[in-house]
C-alpha cells in the first residue's frame, strides 16, 4: 500500500517538475526571439539548442522525458522583433510510471505504450503598450538610427 502511495504522489511530482523546466525554458526563449534580428543571422537552430541546453534540467530518464534515437523535443519558434508578439511551443513524451501506465491507458489519458503527451506553449509581446505610443513607432532600426 506504500510503495502504491508513494507512485501515486511521484507521478505528479515528476509531470510538475517537467512542465516547470518547459515554461521556464519556453518564456526564456520568448524574451530572446523578441530581440532576434534578421539582420543578426542567426537561424532557428541556434535559438532551439539554446531551448535544449535549458531543458537538459529534465532527467534523460523516460519517466521524465522518452528520448527515442537522441533528442525528441519537439520546439517551435514564432516572430522576431519585427513582430507584435513572439510564441514559443515545447512538446515531449514522459512514460507513466509502472502501474501507473496501465491505468493511464485505461482512463485514455495515455497511449497503448503508457506515455503521456506533455507540452507548454508561451507567448507575450514583443514591446511594452508604452512603446506603440512612441513617435518612432514599432520599428527597432528607426530608434537605433535615431540615437546615433
Amino acid at each position: 500500500m506504500i510503495f502504491l502511495l508513494l507512485l501515486l504522489l511521484m507521478q505528479p511530482g515528476i509531470l510538475l517538475y517537467d512542465r516547470m523546466v518547459m515554461n521556464a525554458a519556453a518564456y526564456e526563449a520568448c524574451r530572446m526571439l523578441a530581440t532576434r534580428s534578421p539582420a543578426s543571422g542567426v537561424d532557428d537552430a541556434t535559438y532551439e539548442e539554446a531551448i535544449r541546453r535549458h531543458l537538459g534540467a529534465i532527467p534523460q530518464q523516460e519517466n521524465f522525458h522518452r528520448h527515442r534515437d537522441g533528442c525528441s523535443w519537439r520546439i517551435r519558434l514564432e516572430g522576431d522583433e519585427r513582430a507584435s508578439k513572439v510564441s514559443v511551443s515545447i512538446a515531449g513524451s514522459v512514460r507513466l510510471l509502472p502501474l501507473l501506465d496501465m491505468g493511464g491507458t485505461l482512463l485514455g489519458i495515455g497511449d497503448g505504450a503508457g506515455n503521456i503527451e506533455v507540452s507548454v506553449h508561451a507567448s507575450m509581446p514583443t514591446q511594452d503598450a508604452w512603446v506603440g505610443g512612441n513617435a518612432l513607432g514599432m520599428d527597432p532600426g528607426a530608434w537605433v538610427g535615431k540615437w546615433k
